[in-house]
């Protein structure tokens, strides 16, 4: 029998296989590159960039749950003009599509770094993360209110050609909504989903575990909720859909394809295991194998209920 294609055409970018690194869990490339050949990952999103540098949050800034991670890292970064001078002529060394996410604190803010990135080679596509609050609007989160949420798309489409990936926040109480917002407004594929909000106390001390009190937790514990979020957000939409949250193995992955996603991206499991997304990658081949299914394509979206 010949082998499984597991490679995949997303939003017009070719990849080699459906499994990609999540924004936030895999710095920006160099700092895995001893442990993991770049080269053979469906592609490689990085940690969020703004237009300016930013500090993020004071420390503590991460703490361990059952079945997860939370944290309030606070998108700590070099800026747009860091990235481009010290991260990305790295990223160009390597045949792996790179998809920079990006943040902003106002929709100009979105638009400029945006804009900015856009002029530059070797960027396959634009991630928007939009969990973050707009400080002229009150600090309303430009993910959760989809009136802000259209603003952000529509903006942020009008300054780039590069494809365009919203990464849809997961405490919306219709995600099928916000979606189709984004659909309608250009984008070419959505990312689903973020961490979703968290907090943890110490008990002794009664105060929280984080300095920022509140973060987001990732990993096993939200891979049922992203999963059933996917699955909303593919009947609604016709762009593709790459899933995310808790995925360690393999089979954690095939959930997600068969619950309508087309491509996903590994987190938290890269803190634990650098390989992760390579092991998920040949999971996915012997499980097409095993199923007789000649294209991962033949397995997106199958749930039968």
């Amino acid at each position: 029998m010949t082998t499984p294609d597991i490679s995949i055409k997303l939003a017009g970018i070719p990849m080699k296989n459906p499994v990609m690194v999540a924004s936030g869990t895999f710095g920006y490339g160099p700092e895995y590159a001893p442990l993991v050949d770049l080269a053979k990952l469906g592609a490689l999103v990085v940690k969020g960039i703004s237009p300016e540098p930013w500090r993020g949050n004071p420390t503590p800034r991460t703490v361990e749950v059952a079945s997860g991670l939370i944290n309030a890292i606070g998108l700590q970064n070099p800026g747009a003009e860091g990235f481009l001078r010290d991260y990305l002529p790295f990223l160009r060394k390597f045949d792996v599509p790179v998809i920079v996410n990006i943040w902003g604190r106002t929709i100009e803010g979105y638009a400029a770094v945006a804009a900015r990135l856009s002029q530059a080679e070797g960027i396959a596509a634009l991630e928007l993360n939009v969990s973050c609050p707009n400080i002229k609007e009150g600090s309303k989160s430009f993910g959760s209110n989809a009136d802000m949420f259209k603003r952000v798309v529509a903006a942020t489409r009008a300054v780039t050609k590069l494809p365009l990936i919203p990464k849809l926040a997961p405490d919306v109480f219709r995600i099928g909504e916000f979606a189709r917002i984004a659909e309608a407004e250009g984008a070419d594929a959505l990312a689903i989903t973020n961490s979703v909000p968290a907090m943890a106390i110490d008990i002794e001390t009664r105060r929280p575990k984080l300095a920022n009190v509140t973060g987001g937790l990732s990993g096993p514990a939200i891979r049922p909720i992203a999963v059933r979020l996917v699955w909303e957000a593919a009947k609604a939409v016709k762009i593709p859909i790459i899933g995310i949250g808790g995925i360690y193995s393999a089979a954690d992955a095939l959930e997600f394809f068969i619950a309508g996603a087309s491509a996903v991206a590994v987190g938290t499991a890269n803190f634990l295991e650098p390989t992760t997304a390579l092991t998920v990658a040949d999971g996915l081949r012997d499980y097409l194998a095993r199923h007789k299914l000649g294209s991962i394509h033949e397995l997106v979206g199958t749930l039968a209920c």
